[in-house]
Parts: structure tokens; sequence; C-alpha cells
């Protein structure tokens, strides 16, 4: 694993533009509790199917009416090689953590990420519904609780390699939801690293990766290269996100693990 530097936002993205991605999340987060509310009929998978239509709707609506010459790429839309060629792409992931919106759970959240002229931009993550909003241009990196470094797992699919690299530096496993949940995690000191190697697309990490960028976090791909975005193909399957005082023993650990 090379030791390449978390690579920063590049300050194309205005003002206007982060409270384009705040409002598209905080549209999307109301209508998702608005859905659960409404539909306590709908059995879980019925009610995930809802959700993630409605939320795609609501950012798709407007989107059209505040950049409608903008590109996107979502999780819940057609794809189009358009984006690939367009200097500014939204992209989006309507709901993320399907399963714990389906539980009636929180641990979810709605993610708007804006590259441009092909660099990550602007990231905006709605946790759980909309009165929780981190914004990149407006987050800042929480103080490390002392202690044993925490990592940030999925509480249903927690990936093999991260057992050898918690064992490995002694590390305290933290179960939670969606992926923007757990990177937001380590953004505010609730843990300090996250990793996953089990499969991830662009807009699983896009915006709460712009997030974390901005809050001061390393953030790679395992192997240490880049978190790349807008590629033809959207699949990004793993990624890490820590503090900058444990990346050095992360890390290490990651390519330990991975040697195995």
């Amino acid at each position: 694993m090379s030791h390449a530097q978390s690579t920063p936002l590049v300050g194309q993205a205005d003002a206007a533009d982060a409270g384009i991605a705040r409002s598209l999340a905080v549209a999307a987060a109301t209508r998702l509790l608005e859905v659960r509310r409404d539909n306590p009929h709908l059995r879980s998978q019925a009610l995930k199917d809802f959700a993630d239509r409605a939320a795609q709707d609501a950012i798709a609506t407007r989107l059209a009416q505040l950049v409608p010459s903008d590109a996107v790429l979502s999780e819940e839309a057609p794809d189009s090689d358009r984006r690939l060629g367009a200097d500014r792409v939204w992209i989006i992931d309507p709901l993320d953590g399907t399963r714990e919106f389906g539980e009636g759970r929180d641990d979810w959240a709605v993610h708007i990420a804006l590259i441009v002229r092909g660099q990550l931009a602007l990231g905006a993550v709605a946790l759980g519904g909309p009165e929780d909003v981190l914004v990149s241009s407006e987050v800042a990196p929480a103080p490390r609780t002392p202690g044993p470094i925490r990592i940030a797992v999925s509480r249903s699919r927690p990936p093999a390699v991260v057992q050898s690299i918690a064992a490995a530096l002694g590390a305290e496993l933290v179960p939670m939801g969606s992926a923007g949940v757990k990177i937001c995690a380590v953004v505010r000191g609730q843990a300090d690293a996250y990793v996953h190697a089990g499969g991830q697309y662009e807009w699983d990490s896009a915006a709460p990766v712009a997030v974390a960028r901005a809050a001061g976090l390393f953030t790679s791909r395992l192997d240490g290269s880049d978190l790349v975005y807008n590629q033809p193909d959207p699949y990004l399957p793993d990624l890490v996100v820590c503090r900058p005082d444990v990346r050095d023993d992360v890390t290490a650990a990651i390519r330990a693990a991975l040697a195995e």
C-alpha cells in the first residue's frame, strides 16, 4: 500500500452549490420520513422499494428545477454516458441503508455529492432525517476520544478482512448501519476508522467521503490508491476512512491483512 495523501476537495463548488446539496438532502430525507409515517401497512421490502423511488423523485424534481443542465449518476435512475463528458455531475444515493430504514431504524442516510471537472468538490449527507445534515463546506475535525481504536463496521455484513485488521490493532468494532452513517461517525469522532471491502458503488461513498476529506480525514482505496469518482463503471468496492493520527497503524494493519 502506498502512502499517498488523501485527495483534498478542490474547492470548485461554491456556496450556492452547497445550498443546493443541503436542500436536496433535506428534501429526500423529509420525503423518506413521510413515506415511513404514511405507510405503516407496507412490509419491509415493499417499504424500501417505495422509499427508494420516492426519495429519487424528490431529488430529481429539485435538480431539474435548480440545475437542469447538470448530469446525474444515481443508484435509483438509469445511467447515461453524458455524465462522462460533463463538467458538473451530481452523484446521488437517495437512500443509503435501506435495510435499516425498512426496519424502522435511524442509521440510514441520503447522499448528495457534486463532481466538478472530474474532481469530488462537495458532499452533503442527511443522517436519519432532515434535521441532521453534514455538508463538506461546513465541517471541522472532531477531537479523538482516548482509548482503543474504534472501527465502524456493518452491523449485518462485516467484511472478514476487518476482523484481522481489528485483531492486529487491538481495535474495538462498532456496528452501525449505512456507509454514510459509518463515515460520518468517523467525522464526528464516534469512531476512528471505517474499513470496507465488501463491494460498493460510487454513490455509496462519494458524498460522505467529500465530508470526510473536508474534515481532514484520510481516505483511500484499501491498496492505497485514490478514490476516483464519475468513472464509466461506477463500481468502487473498497475504501478506508480514518483519522490522520491513526492512519499509519490502520494502513499497516490493512497491508498485513491483505497479504494473508
